[in-house]
């Protein structure tokens, strides 16, 4: 530490970059600074309550800066060094997806076939983002040059290969020559050579018609005629920019996994998907920040990022996008309408990758504006007769399913008269003052059965822990639902899957405290 404390001492004010370096002179860290002496002594200082940072100073042995001329410039900077050095302790952005290659097989007739793994020596065309856009290629390329379909190895009669075409079951007779030269026709249409294809097409149908080969002109004809129309579409997508890029996330445990949606001209025309790992300490607007700077360092920009959060330094942000992309670039985040519309597609998206299929537990999550989807929630209920046997029950549901692993009952101890706000305040209180003693994990949404009195009950025994997790209450004469700061309360439709799933948890913890309430009352005659 003694060399950092000696360099702080120099680093000057000016706004730039600083680069934490290991003892073996490696770059972990880069970040960027108004002030520059400012904010690396502020490591010295503060944020030592975040893991991650105490990490990174245990291993900094030496800091480095570079001055620039202002903050924009800093910023520019700091995504180049990050993007050279892959500093271990900065945003990992690794895709969360694989995506699709066609590939040409290594055989003596080669096929084409799709393929996500690329090894050494394979000739790939690629990546396709859109699914259907490989397929249309694929199948438009095997169709219009008759190549293989499927394993079925060819058969050799006489000088020919007899082999089965995707158009089943059309047969083709074709000699190794003819074939290969119709690999290097399929080599230019996926290289998108689709002009130098046409023109040795219409070469070699003038040639054959001269010869008065008239069917293999004809077969040339058809081809150039459905490469035409292919590439009068693609100067058509090739003028159209992408003008949207709809960016939503999921936070599960410590994952930030992020969605990206490319809007061109109303129509999605690519996705791409990525799972971070997020800091226990990090504020969500950084990690935005953090992944925008970093991915459209080397992307293509559109016109408008549709964002469901505001994030830290926006503007700043806008002026760096708009410089790497020479033109205006404007960040929204839409409260209504047809962009936020957008934003939900893309987040019903993300738990369909993740396959937590349940879009109950999205629906909930945007209802209640819940800060993560609510994998683990913890209901409760209150059950009594008179003022003798108070009980309650505690039921806990993951991914919206029942956890009978941690499920509980409770017997009220701290009141003899009939209260159930201040039975509820007691076992939510006993719940999670034993999970902050034994330091288990929390629920992401605490559900307790009544209105506003028992949503009210358990905020006082969640706030007097020093907690902060979601809390709502689930009245059943209006199956409405109440939150902390809002009057008014929240009713889901019918028919939604939100509210079945919020019913079904309630009726579950009823259930089993009635269930426990009778145990006891058939023990007390």
């Amino acid at each position: 530490m003694s060399i950092l404390t000696t360099k702080i001492k120099a680093i000057p004010t000016n706004p730039g970059c600083y680069l934490f370096k290991n003892q073996l002179g490696k770059i972990i860290y880069v970040g960027k600074a108004k002030n520059l002496n400012k904010r690396v002594k502020s490591y010295f200082k503060f944020n030592l309550s975040d893991p991650k940072t105490r990490q990174l100073m245990s291993e900094a042995t030496d800091v480095d800066f570079i001055v620039t001329d202002s903050e924009l410039e800093a910023l520019l900077l700091e995504a180049r060094l990050i993007k050279t050095n892959q500093p271990r302790f900065n945003l990992d952005l690794k895709s969360g997806v694989r995506y699709a290659y066609i590939k040409i097989t290594n055989e003596l007739l080669p096929r084409l076939e799709t393929t996500r793994i690329i090894k050494r020596g394979d000739k790939v065309f690629g990546p396709y983002a859109l699914a259907s856009t490989r397929r249309n290629l694929l199948q438009l390329a095997t169709e219009l040059f008759k190549l293989r379909s499927g394993k079925t190895k060819p058969v050799f009669v006489g000088q020919l290969y007899k082999i089965r075409c995707a158009t089943a079951p059309w047969v083709r007779w074709v000699a190794l020559e003819e074939y290969q030269a119709d690999i290097k026709k399929v080599v230019l249409l996926l290289q998108g050579k689709t002009s130098d294809l046409i023109g040795e097409l219409q070469e070699e149908m003038r040639g054959l018609a001269q010869q008065q080969r008239y069917e293999l002109a004809r077969i040339r004809r058809d081809q150039i005629g459905a490469l035409q129309q292919l590439a009068d579409k693609q100067k058509v997508q090739l003028r159209k920019a992408y003008d949207q890029d709809v960016i939503n996330a999921v936070v599960i445990k410590n994952q930030f996994i992020v969605q990206l949606f490319n809007i061109n001209k109303g129509v999605v025309s690519g996705r791409k998907q990525f799972k971070l790992k997020l800091p226990s300490q990090q504020v969500l607007a950084d990690v935005w920040s953090d992944f925008l700077r970093q991915y459209y360092y080397n992307q293509e920009l559109p016109q408008e990022i549709i964002l469901p959060n505001k994030i830290a330094e926006q503007k700043l942000l806008e002026q760096y996008l708009t410089k790497l992309a020479q033109r205006k670039v404007i960040i929204t985040v839409p409260k209504k309408g047809d962009k936020l519309k957008l934003l939900n597609l893309v987040k019903k998206n993300i738990l369909i990758s993740l396959k937590r299929g349940d879009s109950a537990l999205f629906d909930l999550q945007t209802a209640l504006s819940l800060p993560q989807l609510p994998i683990t929630i913890e209901c409760f209920d209150v059950s009594n007769l008179g003022s003798s046997q108070i009980v309650g029950s505690l039921v806990c549901f993951k991914d919206g399913l029942p956890d009978k692993n941690n499920y509980r009952h409770f017997k009220i101890k701290w009141q003899q008269r009939q209260s159930d706000f201040d039975a509820m305040r007691e076992i939510v209180f006993r719940r999670y003052y034993r999970a902050t003693k034994e330091k288990t994990a929390l629920p992401d949404l605490v559900l307790v059965d009544g209105g506003k009195p028992q949503l009210t009950a358990a905020k006082i025994a969640l706030r007097s822990l020093g907690l902060t997790v979601p809390v709502a209450a689930l009245a059943k004469k209006h199956e409405e639902l109440f939150i902390p700061g809002q009057n008014e309360s929240i009713k889901l439709d019918k028919k939604s899957a939100a509210l079945k799933l919020v019913q079904k948890i309630r009726d579950e913890a009823h259930h089993f405290a009635i269930t426990y309430h009778r145990l006891l009352r058939s023990k007390a005659f």
